[in-house]
């Protein structure tokens, strides 16, 4: 496997993404509008950092490699204890009325 020399900035940006993003997925998230906006601003920051623009930074497979270093594989987790995705329903949405 290809070894990235990623900054400690980034990946703590990284990690925080993953969190900000869990607690937004959360059912009524408590403080959504300021968990929202801070996402964004790691989105800016992880885009934008100057590892990127480093030799190991052009390739796709560093930002893959970034992601699956700091987010684990929660995809995996789910299904092993749910099922698989592919079985299980779609959620339903409440209906919208209109006023």
């Amino acid at each position: 496997m290809e070894r990235f020399p990623f900054p400690d900035d980034l990946v703590r940006a990284q990690q925080e993404w993953h969190d900000v993003y869990r607690a937004l997925a959360q059912p009524r998230p408590h403080h959504a509008t300021e968990l929202r906006r801070r996402l964004v601003l790691l989105s800016v920051r992880i885009h934008w950092h100057p590892f990127w623009s480093t030799p190991a930074g052009w390739t796709p497979a560093a930002r893959v490699e970034l992601r699956r270093l700091t987010g684990g594989d929660r995809t995996r987790e789910h299904a092993d204890r749910s099922g698989a995705y592919a079985d299980a329903p779609a959620p339903r949405l409440p209906a919208v009325r209109d006023a």
